[in-house]
């Protein structure tokens, strides 16, 4: 009985010179070339869009230096898998033989599982080649990204994804008509190698013929698991979540934040999201929202996938059910505004400090009340805007949630300007 193997498996590179694009890195006077030539390989974190090679190019280089190769992926792999490949590379080091340890996704783990690979990189046992799709900048600790080299991998290009199109016909045996067909599949790939690969793939299941521009149209029109974080179905959907949420229905919160996930996105992004819509849409009229968010979010880094996914869909579902206001974010845009017309305005004097002899001489701070001095702390009358603009109000609390009570102290309050 066959076992059936992917296409864009079948079609893997085994050595370089197979391997489409990245010349930028590859070519013999570039970083990752230069080093495979002088043997002199070093940790590094490949840093791309899904689809252009990351983990083919790990596997060449561990080929190339002649090193036994070790794989884990951030999703499904820990701290415990992490032990058996260390003694793995003990016992072939033993034998003269180093181990390359490819992490696929390296952004998902978390800042104590990114630190349990330091003293093995440091001793020589492994050399880290490390894949992400996010910025490292923000989602690799510093001390590992101190001791690897970052290198931008690069959405492949038409010319270069037409390459990879003609192997994957050849090997299905089919042709296609020079109707669009092929540049029709090549824009729905969107440098994507392997995307690219099982739509032809899809394309060629039934059919060993010429096909036309019709087929591919009725191929791509079929349901796809997909998430494309750099293209409209990312956009769509995250926008579906985000208004499920601004509109209070944890219902349809849930429901996109499930189709995400299930289609290959990082909880992370829809924990930003989140956390932005704490204080645009929810702002005062519940501050809880923020915390619970940034909560939820520290028990994905704590617990990963599993627990983590559940802590920010309850941060999701509280953030739908609390109260909505955006008098916050209204009441900002409107004051970067005001400073953007008023920046030459200045300091009233009352509300400049005076650290020095000298400024104090010259009155800075000169008329200021402290209000701890006065009666409820409030220093009634006391201006805070420069004198050309008079006081202005930006932020006009909502009748909603904790917004009612700051209303009703703001009232107070400015009743007495």
């Amino acid at each position: 009985m066959s076992t059936y193997k992917p296409l864009a498996e079948i079609l893997r590179p085994a050595q370089l010179s197979e391997f489409v694009g990245q010349q930028h890195l590859l070519d013999a006077d570039k970083p990752i070339g230069k080093a495979l030539t002088d043997n002199q390989l070093h940790s590094m974190i490949l840093w791309g869009p899904s689809g252009v090679g990351k983990t083919t190019l790990a596997r060449i280089i561990c080929s190339q230096m002649g090193a036994h190769f070790e794989q884990m992926s951030a999703v499904l792999d820990g701290v415990k898998e992490l032990r058996n490949i260390i003694k793995h590379a003990e016992l072939y080091k033993q034998n003269d033989r180093s181990t390359i340890l490819f992490v696929d996704e390296i952004h998902r783990f978390n800042k104590a599982q990114q630190d349990a690979f330091l003293p093995h990189i440091e001793s020589g046992l492994i050399t880290l080649i490390g894949a992400t799709t996010e910025n490292p900048s923000f989602e690799i600790n510093s001390s590992l990204l101190s001791r690897t080299r970052v290198y931008i991998l690069q959405k492949l290009s038409n010319d270069e994804l037409e390459q990879i199109a003609f192997k994957a016909m050849k090997r299905q045996k089919i042709k296609l008509e020079s109707d669009g067909s092929l540049p029709l599949i090549i824009e729905n790939s969107d440098g994507d190698a392997r995307r690219l690969i099982n739509i032809i793939e899809q394309l060629t299941q039934n059919s060993s013929k010429t096909l036309n521009q019709k087929d591919v149209i009725k191929t791509l029109q079929k349901k796809l698991s997909s998430f494309d974080k750099g293209g409209d179905i990312y956009y769509q959907q995250l926008s579906a979540f985000h208004k499920s949420v601004r509109g209070s229905s944890p219902d349809g919160a849930l429901y996109w934040m499930a189709r995400m996930i299930v289609s290959g996105c990082d909880p992370k992004i829809i924990a930003r999201r989140l956390l932005a819509i704490a204080s645009e849409d929810i702002g005062n009229a519940d501050p809880r929202a923020l915390q619970i968010t940034m909560n939820a979010w520290d028990v994905y880094e704590r617990l990963g996938d599993k627990e983590g996914n559940r802590a920010i869909a309850q941060a999701a579902v509280f953030c739908a059910c609390a109260p909505k206001s955006n008098a916050v974010y209204s009441a900002f845009n409107t004051a970067i505004e005001a400073a953007k017309e008023t920046n030459d305005l200045e300091v009233p004097i009352h509300l400049r400090n005076a650290p020095t002899k000298l400024l104090e001489e010259l009155g800075h701070g000169k008329g200021y009340r402290y209000a701890h001095d006065e009666l409820g702390a409030i220093s009634k009358g006391q201006t805070y805007f420069p004198d050309e603009m008079g006081e202005k109000i930006y932020y006009e609390p909502t009748d909603r949630g904790l917004e009612i009570k700051i209303k009703e102290k703001l009232d107070q309050l400015r009743s007495g300007l």
